[in-house]
């Protein structure tokens, strides 16, 4: 005779959402997922940002169908009274399931082994630039070969992070290594916990980290309360040298992206020498150990410190292009402060994303970022099928009165700037009461 079951209320659910007390629903069923957390090949920041709740649209969007066979080793007997599914998740699961049938998410074309022949040339032609030729103008060019370079194996990076992009799991994480850890200087551990933690939280002033970029960028106002980032745990202050700083963010945009690489580096670092939980550690140090050896090796070759000096700058700018992309998808969206919530995934992704108009022959350069909605709904679908699915997605969107935002590339630059210029013109609101500096107040004394 079967068991009757037990449930429990979504209020008791909301309980258990603390490190070593993780509870999460999937469709109505009740999973302790505590001790998984530190395994969790996602992370463990997916897992405590959602958890409380019913995360099933989130599982659907990140899981393979094989996962499911494991999920019964983490149920705690309990089911959640009070399941239901709105509309929108109903329809969104029927599209993924339908994609699923179509069998969308296991071809991946031929787009990573042709980024990957332009990675494999644009190293050979920069390095035989710089080691064969005497040119000036040739040393330049090929600082500008090597920015496309990173730019390529960034696109490799971001698309490893989502779903094998290689016949086996041991040559995906070659590929990564190889175009990330090695070529670019930049940890594929950072990149996936960092994108992961985007993703989930999608445009949250406090746990999505791709929107905290304090004291130089505040995307809104709602930054000078000095918001607490659940991402990198700490308080981000809006003190007087911030508020200074954004204040001329939209002036300092793009200068700033030329050199945004920098950032990445420092992260990089940051993430392989702190105590988290790092799978791999030694390999991705190995890999970045095998960076640091190359370049500055490389740069060191040419003939002045000059042209050093403009070979790092050139690549580092033409790498910025990537940065400013970056930024397109999410900076002019919605925004919103709290944790990321399981019953409304959809329209959170829907409303937090900004897509770019481009034509066919240019997704080339947009690496799959010019279909951000797709992608964020999607995560798992190689990027060679989203320009398939878009239509299906502005239907549903329209079906259920929720935005597809589509815009030129030069438009959403416009946006993007638009949005760090309001938010810097509120800063200057000098009756705010944010401690002023010295230099603040002489330049933006009048008279």
């Amino acid at each position: 005779m079967a068991q009757p079951k037990s449930y429990i209320t979504s209020d008791e659910l909301k309980k258990h959402t603390k490190p070593g007390d993780l509870w999460i629903s999937i469709q109505g069923k009740v999973y302790d997922v505590s001790e998984w957390a530190k395994d969790h090949p996602g992370g463990d920041l997916p897992l405590l940002n959602l958890a409380g709740q019913d995360v099933t649209d989130a599982f659907v969007a990140y899981h393979p169908g094989t996962a499911w066979q494991y999920l019964d080793k983490f149920f705690n007997g309990y089911h959640l009274q009070d399941y239901t599914v709105s509309e929108v998740s109903q329809d969104y699961r029927k599209l993924l399931f339908q994609f699923t049938k179509m069998g969308l998410f296991e071809k991946k074309g031929h787009v990573i082994f042709m980024t990957m022949c332009a990675i494999a040339m644009l190293l050979a032609v920069s390095l035989y630039g710089v080691l064969c030729c005497d040119s000036t103008w040739v040393h330049l060019a090929s600082g500008g070969l090597m920015g496309l370079l990173w730019i390529q194996s960034g696109w490799i990076g971001h698309d490893s992070g989502h779903y094998q992009i290689m016949m086996t799991r041991r040559f995906t994480r070659f590929a990564q290594v190889l175009s990330g850890n090695c070529l670019a200087g930049i940890s594929i551990a950072w990149w996936k916990r960092n994108h992961n933690a985007h993703h989930i939280a999608c445009n949250s002033l406090e746990f999505d980290p791709d929107l905290q970029h304090m004291p130089f960028f505040a995307v809104s106002s709602k930054f000078f309360n000095s918001l607490t980032s659940f991402y990198y745990e700490r308080k981000l202050n809006f003190d007087s040298v911030t508020r200074f700083l954004v204040s001329y963010q939209h002036w300092s945009f793009y200068p700033v992206m030329c050199v945004a690489r920098i950032n990445l580096f420092a992260q990089s670092f940051m993430l392989l020498l702190t105590k988290k939980n790092v799978p791999n550690r030694v390999q991705e140090m190995l890999g970045i150990l095998v960076f640091w050896t190359w370049y500055p090796l490389l740069v060191s070759c040419l003939p002045n410190w000059g042209e050093r000096i403009m070979f790092v700058l050139l690549s580092f700018s033409v790498t910025g292009i990537q940065h400013v992309q970056f930024c397109l998808n999410h900076f002019s969206s919605s925004v919103y402060v709290g944790n990321p919530r399981g019953n409304d995934w959809f329209q959170k992704q829907t409303r937090g994303t900004l897509n770019i108009t481009c034509s066919e022959w240019m997704d080339w350069f947009h690496g799959g970022l010019q279909f951000q909605v797709e992608h964020h709904l999607f995560p798992r679908l190689p990027r060679c099928h989203l320009r398939t699915v878009s239509p299906f997605v502005v239907e549903l969107c329209k079906k259920h009165g929720l935005p597809y935002d589509s815009v030129s590339f030069w438009k959403a630059n416009e946006l993007t700037v638009k949005t760090l210029r309001n938010a810097a013109l509120q800063a200057r609101d000098l009756t705010s009461p944010i401690p002023k500096n010295l230099v603040w107040e002489a330049v933006n004394t009048q008279g």
